[in-house]
């Protein structure tokens, strides 16, 4: 498999939020988790090239999408959309109760501190809630991963996202949490 099919190349990444769920036809799932509470609901998704996570709470949605450029997602009900460059930091006060705020940021390392890092976020994958790891492109390179790890309480749930782009030296970080009021 070629890793560009698996991963685009990290400068065409978005990040986006909508206020409803995405047609499952739309985004190509390799990995996915629910989490369930009294007052909430979430669903974790790893994709191609980042995350979904669709986020309900009294038939409010918010559904968080990090993907490629190329996917081609709908404008209808989408409140935010940024390229993935840098740091970035977005807090919403939403009605019915839920504040969500989201942190994201790219790293571009070095090709041997992105290895070392690489390796310690292998180990970290069979800790996660969510993981998987990709095809890589070829027999010696690095296998792109990704991995979600989470805290969920009854006034919050958090979500901790790990993406990596070997053929870039990158690695995607975002928390995004969703907190009742």
């Amino acid at each position: 498999m070629d890793v560009d099919f698996a991963r685009p190349d990290v400068a065409r990444l978005v990040f986006r939020l909508f206020s409803r769920e995405l047609h499952p036809e739309l985004i190509n799932v390799y990995a996915a988790a629910a989490i369930k509470s009294n007052d909430y609901e979430a669903k974790l998704q790893i994709c191609d090239a980042g995350h979904v996570i669709t986020f309900c709470r009294n038939g409010q949605m918010l559904c968080e999408v990090m993907t490629g450029r190329e996917h081609p997602l709908p404008k209808r009900r989408r409140i935010l959309s940024h390229g993935v460059q840098g740091h970035r930091c977005e807090s919403l006060q939403l009605a019915d109760g839920v504040n969500y705020h989201v942190s994201f940021q790219l790293e571009k390392l070095e090709p041997d501190v992105f290895l070392h890092f690489h390796e310690e976020l292998l180990a970290d994958c069979s800790k996660a809630e969510l993981a998987h790891r990709f095809d890589a492109a070829g027999r010696l390179a690095p296998t792109p991963l990704s991995f979600m790890e989470t805290e969920a309480t009854a006034e919050h749930l958090i979500v901790h996202a790990f993406h990596t782009f070997p053929d870039n030296y990158g690695v995607v970080k975002t928390q995004s949490m969703f907190e009742l009021r």
